[in-house]
């Protein structure tokens, strides 16, 4: 009688120990998800430069918005040689002759006109002055994380926009415009 009571406590114990261990068993299980990058396409633009005020100044200029950095490359002809301020104007409107329907210079923060990154202030459209070679090309080059394109945020969204290329230089600090003279080129910034 006596083995057969250590026979069932026996059973008894294998049955509770193998019971624990598949417990043990379940408890441990890891279940993996698998998480979905979602990756933004970059926005793009394009837009093409007119000319303004019986000028010959034609040209490209190219947006792209990558993660929160957005990049404008551009060619503009039909320049005399040496250096002429380019900016961004307040309006996508290039139907004057003389390209002042685009408005004044995109200043959405209140700033003094200046040379972009100055500590005393500058406006978001002051992008400065491009350099024409002999034959009259010149080429733009920025890039910044102070524009974006149509995201609805009013001190950075440079959709609805224009870009204006001047006869003359940007002096960096005369007020509002940087004495740049004549608007010679024109497009607007738009889908």
């Amino acid at each position: 009688m006596k083995n057969i009571r250590l026979f069932t406590l026996a059973c008894t114990a294998l049955l509770v120990a193998t019971a624990c261990k598949d417990a043990k068993k379940e408890t441990e299980t890891v279940t993996e998800t698998e998480v979905e990058e979602v990756v933004t396409p970059p926005k793009k633009l394009s837009i093409t430069l007119s000319p303004k005020s019986g000028s010959n100044v034609e040209g490209v200029i190219n947006f792209t918005e990558t993660d929160g950095m957005v990049s404008m490359v551009g060619t503009v002809t039909g320049l005399e040689e040496g250096k002429h301020a380019i900016h961004i104007h307040e309006k996508a409107d290039c139907s004057a002759d003389d390209g002042t329907s685009s408005g004044g210079h995109w200043n959405p923060t209140g700033q003094p006109h200046g040379a972009w990154g100055d500590a005393t202030g500058y406006h978001k459209g002051d992008i400065g002055n491009i350099t024409a070679n002999a034959n009259g090309r010149a080429t733009v080059t920025k890039t910044t994380d102070e524009w974006c394109i149509d995201c609805g945020d009013d001190t950075k969204d440079i959709l609805g926009k224009a870009i204006i290329v001047h006869i003359g230089v940007d002096d960096l600090k005369s007020q509002p415009s940087g004495d740049a003279g004549a608007r010679v080129g024109c497009a607007g910034i738009i889908n």
